[in-house]
Parts: C-alpha cells; sequence; structure tokens
C-alpha cells in the first residue's frame, strides 16, 4: 500500500514540476540531474510494485513514454520546450535504475519484485 502511494504522490509532484510555466520555477542547478534522479526513483518505486521482469519492463517502457508526453506538451506551456537531452535523462536514470534492481536479484539473491 504504501508502495503505491509514494508512486503515486511522485507521478503527481513530477507531473506538476514538469508542467508549470517555468516563470513559477526556482532556478534549477542541473536540469538533467532532476531528470535523471525523478526517473531512476520512480522506476525503483515501480519495481517494487511489479511481480517479474516482463512487469518490470512494461513499466520502464511506460515510464519513458510518460518522459515523452511531459516533454510534448511543454512545447505549450510558456517557457518551457521540448528536449531530447531530458529524454536522454529520464532513460539513464531508468536504465541505472534497472541494472540495479537486476544486480540486486543476481548478486544479493534478493527481490525487488513481491
Amino acid at each position: 500500500m504504501l508502495d503505491w502511494f509514494l508512486l503515486v504522490s511522485s507521478l503527481l509532484v513530477l507531473s506538476i514540476g514538469c508542467l508549470m510555466p517555468a516563470r513559477y520555477l526556482p532556478p534549477l542547478p542541473n536540469d538533467k540531474l532532476l531528470h535523471f534522479a525523478a526517473f531512476a526513483l520512480l522506476t525503483l518505486i515501480a519495481a517494487r510494485l511489479t511481480d517479474n521482469t516482463q512487469q518490470m519492463l512494461a513499466a520502464s517502457i511506460a515510464l519513458l513514454v510518460l518522459g515523452w508526453v511531459i516533454e510534448c506538451v511543454q512545447n505549450w506551456i510558456p517557457g518551457r520546450a521540448f528536449s531530447w537531452r531530458d529524454i536522454a535523462a529520464n532513460a539513464a536514470g531508468i536504465v541505472c535504475a534497472l541494472v540495479v534492481v537486476f544486480a540486486s536479484q543476481y548478486f544479493f539473491h534478493q527481490s525487488f519484485f513481491y
């Protein structure tokens, strides 16, 4: 139950932050690092909610598509723009989180899956 709350609240915070007009945002030290961290965290949370590898990969693809949709919507938000670099940072965060999930299964025989 807590994992679902974390996922939904994280998605909500991410969506609000990404879809807010630029003039309302504080200055960001490194936008790409924030993209990387946000999508890595979302992937780790999603890993806790999946039952197997196939579901985990499907959730990862869904997160990547979500990042792409958010970037597309940003074209219509004042002060925001579509960025392939943001999508690349999102993808890098997802891939790094997947490496952590699968490495923990392989090396520690500890599953993220229930």
